[in-house]
């Protein structure tokens, strides 16, 4: 029997509350250059340390062993959706969030302001972090400018900070493409190509692509820092089974980033909009507690400072969040996880394939009578090391929503 499938024959519906907390690129690596700590184990978390006393810990794979995610598969993973079946282009993911209405045949790319040399050789894939109000502005300039390419509709939508989305509407347009990012300074934009070399549609798609950098590129040429982009996840929408149908439980997206919010509503989670810190985000959650049986609740500064590679501020944005955690805490879930959707190790400055710790806390969890909520502790933990896929099922067994296996 099809996996999946048991568990929705074995599902009750109950009135239990379960609440993911997901700390982006939480994971870390303890190494010399930093005494041997990782932030998670340098922070100060008095209010994680009285939880960790009380729940059970252990680590998990994002994807697969060696697999480096994307924030797409490692967050479909902790829906309970298989990263490997389910694979959504970051672009769809990022319009959603952004509250742009796909139509049926629309393809979507996640793109980045990033500064190029004289030579056009990326060096700096973020432009410098520009604030939103530069992006906005560069992003007016685009769309005023190119607005279609042959019989091709081009909508053009800012994001935060660097980012913004680029939807195109046209006939015969298909995805998946590859990246028009080398993901990494000191290489060239490399040209995007079809997953598929066959597929007509996506051969149409990448002449579309290669023909709007012609058309974009020169129009913001001379501005400084961003005077180029970068786009990737380059696709269409799939269809995807929704979070309630799946798991009997009613769902709600806190999330401050546009992607985020876009990987919830994906799977049929309620976007919740207005919050913009974790406080506001916790705080929110006590004013939606009754209305909502899952929440999805995300904090993204633990990622980007890993990205950045700073541990002291990594370290901070940890300590950050364990401070209004008692928020959270007025109204405890049934069942609550913590977690990241993959780790960001500092030394890496990039996501990694080191499975991410994890926190469960339940009346049935139990205690691994460990101290404090760590990678090392984590390791130690009666959680072992599980796929990520796994942990809303785990999460569903600590509310008592399977009923028994066989006679």
């Amino acid at each position: 029997m099809n996996l999946d499938a048991l568990y929705s024959e074995l599902t009750l519906k109950t009135n239990a509350k379960l609440a993911l907390v997901v700390l982006d690129g939480l994971g870390d690596l303890a190494i010399r250059e930093q005494n041997n700590m990782t932030p998670l184990e340098a922070a100060v978390t008095p209010n994680l340390d009285a939880l960790a006393r009380d729940s059970a810990q252990g680590r998990m794979i994002p994807v697969a062993p060696g697999i480096t995610p994307g924030s797409g598969p490692g967050h479909l993973g902790l829906f309970g959706y298989d990263p490997l079946e389910f694979q959504v282009g970051r672009g769809v993911i990022e319009a959603l969030g952004l509250g742009m209405e796909l139509k049926p045949g629309d393809v979507c790319a996640r793109a980045n302001f990033a500064t190029l040399d004289s030579k056009g050789i990326v060096t700096d894939r973020r432009a410098g972090r520009i604030p939103t109000e530069t992006c906005e502005k560069l992003c007016a300039m685009l769309s005023a400018r190119v607005t279609k390419i042959g019989d091709t509709e081009v909508l053009i939508k800012a994001g935060k900070e660097h980012r913004f989305v680029v939807v195109f509407r046209g006939k015969d347009l298909e995805g998946p493409l590859t990246d028009a990012d080398p993901n990494r300074e000191g290489f060239v934009i490399p040209t995007v190509k079809p997953r598929d070399p066959e597929n007509a549609k996506q051969r149409k798609m990448a002449q579309v692509i290669a023909d709007f950098y012609k058309a974009a590129m020169p129009v913001i040429s001379r501005e400084k820092p961003a005077n180029g982009f970068l786009m990737r996840g380059i696709a269409h929408q799939p269809h995807i089974p929704l979070f309630e149908d799946r798991y009997k439980l009613k769902p709600v997206a806190l999330a401050v980033y546009p992607m985020y919010k876009g990987l919830a509503q994906l799977v049929g989670m309620k976007k919740i909009e207005g919050p913009q810190t974790i406080r506001e985000l916790f705080e929110r959650y006590l004013v939606e507690y009754d209305r909502f049986d899952f929440f999805f609740i995300h904090y993204k500064y633990t990622d980007k400072y890993g990205e950045d590679g700073n541990f002291a501020a990594k370290k901070k944005a940890i300590e950050d969040f364990d401070a209004v955690l008692p928020i959270l805490l007025r109204k405890k879930p049934d069942v609550l996880a913590i977690t990241g959707d993959h780790s960001t190790p500092c030394a890496a400055k990039g996501h990694s394939w080191h499975p991410q710790p994890v926190l469960l806390h339940s009346k049935l969890s139990g205690t691994d009578k460990l101290e404090r909520f760590t990678e090392t502790g984590a390791n130690q933990g009666s959680l072992g090391v599980f796929k990520a896929k796994y942990l809303i099922r785990l999460m569903q067994a600590n509310a008592r929503m399977f009923d028994k296996f066989g006679a």
